[in-house]
């Protein structure tokens, strides 16, 4: 089962500063979550994000993973352990579980409350795609072919959408009239051909048109 996370205005906790961590902040990046990661060294890529302000950095070396947790200024709501230390890993979240956060271990999938799928995406379209945890490498695969398969008229589709939702909760009530109606927008051949030439003007224009012409014929 997956769940999208609404963690904005929640405090995320990663420790580790590679390539890995750099890999499973990206899922936390378009939220408003406070991101902070701890590590005595970080990757240019993550240097790149705490220059732009997304991410704060803080600079340590783990040796006693107890006294770290205690003496954290803010309790975590969510704590990462994506460290290259198998045993350092472990002994972060079991420790972040005692404080009640939740918690992701790279190291050993089952003590985690939550899976990090690879996410495909492609504008406003994101697709998760999840081999629980037996094969990061196909799944990122997967997750590319995904990407490939969006296009830039199911893009201008999902925008064309959210145009005339808004255009028929103004002209129609009935929640089955207007799924209905937008159905047969979106079916339409000339506002088909309108998206895929990247008009999205013109199937803007001939959807509104459709909607007059319906609320003609039903007045």
């Amino acid at each position: 089962m997956f769940m999208d996370f609404k963690v904005d205005g929640k405090t995320v906790m990663i420790i580790g500063g590679g390539f890995e961590s750099y890999r499973k902040l990206q899922n936390f990046l378009d939220s408003s979550a406070e991101i902070t990661v701890f590590s005595n060294e970080f990757s240019e890529d993550i240097k790149t994000l705490a220059a732009q302000g997304k991410v704060c950095l803080s600079q340590i070396y783990i040796t006693d993973v107890q006294k770290f947790m205690v003496h954290l200024t803010i309790k975590p709501d969510l704590v990462l352990a994506v460290t290259n230390d198998y045993a350092l890993n472990v002994q972060l979240v079991l420790a972040a579980k005692k404080l009640g956060c939740i918690v992701y271990c790279v190291s050993d999938p089952s003590l985690s409350d939550f899976i990090l799928p690879a996410v495909a995406r492609v504008g406003d379209v994101k697709i998760a795609v999840s081999t629980s945890g037996k094969s990061p490498v196909v799944a990122r695969m997967l997750r590319q072919r995904i990407e490939r398969l969006v296009t830039a008229e199911d893009l201008l589709e999902i925008e064309l959408q959210v145009y005339l939702r808004k255009v028929l909760k103004n002209c129609e009530t009935d929640q089955r009239v207007r799924s209905k109606l937008l159905n047969e927008i979106l079916n339409n051949v000339d506002i088909k051909q309108a998206l895929n030439e990247g008009k999205l003007y013109v199937a803007k224009a001939l959807s509104l048109k459709l909607v007059q012409n319906k609320e003609a014929t039903m007045s």
